[in-house]
């Protein structure tokens, strides 16, 4: 493989470049309109415009990107994630054109994108699964009857979903039939196919997943967890490896349940197998991400691989090259996802100019962006800006270099999700470990980030009084003690 296409923008886009450059591998980008000027296309060796802003105009044309890739004589497509990455006819096409899709079969991700044949699938391992209907929901009166013998709250979920959308908790079978339309609604809107199923609502659930990878010999294996929990409209804000709640023995029964869904779908290259955690630690199968997640990092920093790189080895025919045995969790890892949204207004997107852009820097940190100073952020994107990710030999540091990593970056012109980052880090239910998906609901409220910046300006002002003021005292003292030290400091 001497040369890939990315089919994808953003901080991933560079990611994937920079691993292909050290392997050796010329890299190709695609772009919209709206990122001309962005750093991945500065980064790779070739870039082609591929249509206008809009991604249904740009990076979801799989047809123009296959094009491109048999122009310039690419021998592989990397998908990133979001857009194609989940598009089973996109991987199908790719490979009729004969070349490498660097990513999973297009059968393994027709069965795993559907939740319920996902769930049909994994049933035959015995995978623990939350209480629920094996297929789509036809009929509304049979539907009640299965609600009422799961026993309310239940939730119906998209079956083609994601992000949240087409999700609806039923308290009560009264709400049942008005929720199940809007869901069903929701999702023909978002993914042209309404098909819904219903499951027992798990009412405060920890969202755990399993990093796969598997070779095309046959071997898969897991890299342990990663604790996503902390989440706003059911999309992650703060990822750690490992989790602070598994013990060795639950570990590695969900290690053992994630491989065995891998092997469900005979599935290769890198996926994640997700799964709700209760109270009591009983976990149950959730859905599996045919691609690399956002989160990936953190997984890398616990078991020194690089991820993109695997993937490549592996697309190239090669074995993985080690065993289960032979991996191990060293230290711990924080992600926090650096997004233009304002936090003391519910999370609101806050798109525009980035005036000020400087990451931090250290021992035990790192950046994945693709923004420099001056930059816009495009409003047709996700609002991530970047993802700050700091590593430590335990929890505790890994938490502190977080805050002071959260404490150095420096961006102004827009409201970034920083200053919940550092939110999260201080309150005592992270720190403890003690927290679910519930953790904004029950801890945060956006006055509590007004307070604390009013607080934070309130001491500057005190701070900047006395440094005047002990100044102005210093000078007098330095001109009536003509032997200073200070002032002789000072001539010289």
């Amino acid at each position: 493989m001497k040369k890939i296409l990315i089919a994808n923008r953003g901080e991933i886009a560079l990611r994937v470049m920079r691993t292909a450059k050290e392997m050796g591998i010329k890299t190709v980008a695609v772009f919209s309109e709206a990122d001309r000027k962005a750093l991945h296309v500065r980064y790779a060796d070739e870039a082609v415009c591929i249509g206008p802003p809009p991604s249904n105009q740009s990076y979801l044309l799989g047809d123009k990107i296959i094009e491109v890739a048999l122009q310039l004589g690419v021998d592989g497509i990397h998908p990133g994630y979001g857009f194609l990455s989940e598009n089973a006819h996109f991987a199908r096409k790719v490979k009729e054109a004969g070349i490498t899709f660097i990513g999973p079969s297009a059968e393994s991700m027709d069965l795993m994108g559907g939740k319920i044949s996902a769930k049909n699938a994994v049933a035959k391992f015995n995978v623990p699964m939350v209480p629920g209907t094996k297929d789509a929901l036809t009929d509304i009166n049979e539907a009640k009857k299965i609600a009422s013998e799961i026993g309310y709250p239940i939730l119906i979920k998209a079956s083609a979903g994601g992000g949240g959308k087409g999700m609806r908790i039923v308290e009560v079978e009264s709400e049942f039939e008005e929720q199940i339309k809007l869901a069903q609604s929701e999702a023909k809107s978002a993914f042209s196919d309404d098909a819904v199923f219903i499951e027992k609502y798990v009412a405060a659930p920890r969202h755990i997943e399993f990093q796969i990878l598997g070779d095309t010999h046959g071997n898969i294996v897991h890299l342990f967890e990663r604790e996503c929990s902390i989440q706003r409209r059911h999309q992650k804000l703060v990822e750690e490896a490992p989790s602070s709640c598994l013990t060795e023995e639950i570990r590695q029964k969900m290690g053992e349940a994630a491989v065995n869904v891998a092997k469900a779908c005979n599935y290769v290259g890198a996926g994640t197998v997700e799964f709700l955690v209760d109270e009591k630690l009983n976990f149950y199968f959730l859905e599996m991400n045919t691609r690399l997640q956002v989160e990936h990092p953190v997984t890398e920093q616990i078991v020194n691989l690089d991820l993109v790189k695997e993937q490549i080895r592996i697309a190239r025919g090669e074995t993985l090259g080690y065993t289960q045995n032979d991996l191990k969790i060293t230290g711990h890892a924080i992600e926090l996802r650096v997004c233009a949204e304002d936090p003391s207004n519910n999370f609101l997107p806050d798109i525009g100019r980035l005036n000020t852009y400087k990451t931090p820097q250290g021992y035990g940190v790192r950046v994945d962006d693709s923004f420099e100073a001056g930059m816009e952020i495009p409003i047709q994107y996700d609002p991530m800006i970047a993802k700050l990710i700091t590593f430590g030999k335990d929890r505790e540091e890994a938490t502190q270099r977080m805050i002071r990593a959260i404490d150095d970056y420096r961006i102004t012109g827009i409201e970034t999700t920083l200053p919940f980052g550092k939110f999260v880090m201080k309150h005592e239910a992270f720190i403890s470990g003690n927290f679910d998906t519930k953790f904004i609901e029950k801890h945060f409220k956006p006055e509590y980030l007004k307070e604390a910046n009013n607080y934070n300006e309130a001491y500057a002002f005190a701070a900047g009084e006395l440094f005047f003021a002990n100044e102005a005292n210093s000078k007098q003292h330095a001109v009536e003690g003509k032997n200073s030290n200070w002032l002789q400091n000072r001539k010289a």
